[in-house]
């Protein structure tokens, strides 16, 4: 028997099984590394301070989140995880079309009132920048009608952040082992384990972090975890001879983003299809909405080559909020997943608050907000 059996193996899953054989639990990661996981194709951007759409909640956890990222990157390469893609590479929020500039301002009051209250981030950090500034930050940005810019924002490879996760784990003595969770086993109102393959595992604690499949253990949980998946098609773009290093990421008012990377890449999306179901392959017209938006925002990438196109499933919540906790009239198990298309903000912070939870110690950050009983409460 082990201490804690974790299923799931992406960003979430495998950042909570870090963090318990970080603090010596011996731990069971159970994967079964399902094609279209959303960790393998997100896009990365962290940057809560540039956010406008979530609810404030969400605006907190974010916070914590990002700012821990520098320690957790301290800790991956102390424990030999290698190289997660992390860095400051600075983002512009910015309306380059008439039809954009009512929520781009409804935006730009929003983030700067909150700079203003908070005090965060400096006004050498977040300022709005005139459309010439933000065209010399990006050389290929079409005209804008206005422009935000973020210096602190910062980027992450979801693929690598997660090898390093596995990497690091594993040197602490994390145990993996591919397989479908048929089956929880519980006795007497707990958790006692999972059944794989028709095999028991016994474990004093359970962590669900399955992504887009999590909802599949609400029956046996006794209860509903109101979560689809989302469709987010995303494309990357080659430069080849174009020096991108420096480039900020872009984020404009109708739902996409550019990443550039180091290596003359740039990654831009994404579709957001909630009617695609478990279907992770990508799909024409998604290719042209992504593309299409690239174009209107920087014509100069009509002649960037193709590089990759990558499919993820994001577990989207009926209310847009991860899920994190225990699960009512249960004990021994904890819930983590949820994040949608901000997993790669929060999930690493989620992983660590959720191994906070399970071994007993004080947690990290406040996550009430986010426990599953706010269904049964607005329902009820």
């Amino acid at each position: 028997m082990v201490d804690v059996i974790v299923v799931g193996g992406g960003i979430v899953g495998m950042a909570t099984a870090y963090h318990l054989v970080r603090a010596g639990a011996q731990t069971l990661l159970i994967d079964r590394a399902d094609p279209g996981r959303a960790t393998d194709a997100g896009a990365g951007i962290l940057s809560p301070e540039t956010n406008s759409r979530d609810p404030d909640a969400w605006f907190h956890l974010a916070l914590a989140a990002v700012g821990d990222y520098p320690t957790l990157i301290k800790h991956l390469q102390e424990d030999q995880g290698g190289d997660t893609g992390y860095a400051r590479c600075g983002q512009i929020v910015l309306a380059v079309s008439e039809d954009e500039w009512a929520p781009y301002d409804r935006a730009r009051r929003l983030i700067l009132s909150r700079q203003e209250q908070r005090g965060l981030p400096s006004r050498d950090d977040l300022y709005e920048l005139s459309g010439t500034e933000a065209q010399e930050l990006f050389p290929l940005l079409t005209p804008v009608y206005g422009a935000l810019y973020y210096r602190q924002a910062a980027r992450v490879d979801g693929r690598l952040l997660n090898q390093a996760l596995r990497q690091a784990a594993v040197h602490r003595g994390l145990i993996i082992e591919q397989g479908t969770v048929d089956r929880l086993r519980i006795e007497h109102g707990a958790v006692t384990g999972v059944v794989v393959a028709g095999t028991a595992r016994a474990a004093d604690a359970v962590v669900l972090a399955g992504g887009a499949w999590s909802a599949a253990f609400g029956a046996q949980l006794g209860v509903e975890i109101p979560l689809a998946p989302q469709r987010g098609q995303i494309i990357h773009l080659g430069l080849p001879g174009v020096d991108t290093a420096a480039w900020p990421m872009l984020s404009a008012f109708r739902g996409h983003y550019m990443v550039p990377w180091p290596d003359s890449r740039l990654v831009v999306g994404a579709t957001r299809e909630s009617d695609a179901g478990f279907q992770p392959g990508s799909t024409v017209s998604g290719i042209q909405e992504v593309l299409s938006e690239a174009l209107r925002l920087a014509p100069g990438l009509a002649q960037a080559e193709i590089r990759d196109i990558r499919v993820g499933l994001r577990p989207l919540m009926r209310d847009t909020m991860p899920v994190l906790g225990s699960v009512p009239g249960l004990e021994r198990i904890w819930l983590a997943t949820g994040h949608g298309p901000t997993g790669l903000t929060l999930g690493p912070y989620s992983g660590k608050v959720i191994a906070e939870a399970v071994l007993g110690q004080e947690l990290s950050a406040d996550i009430s907000a986010f426990h599953l009983t706010r269904f049964t409460t607005q329902s009820g």
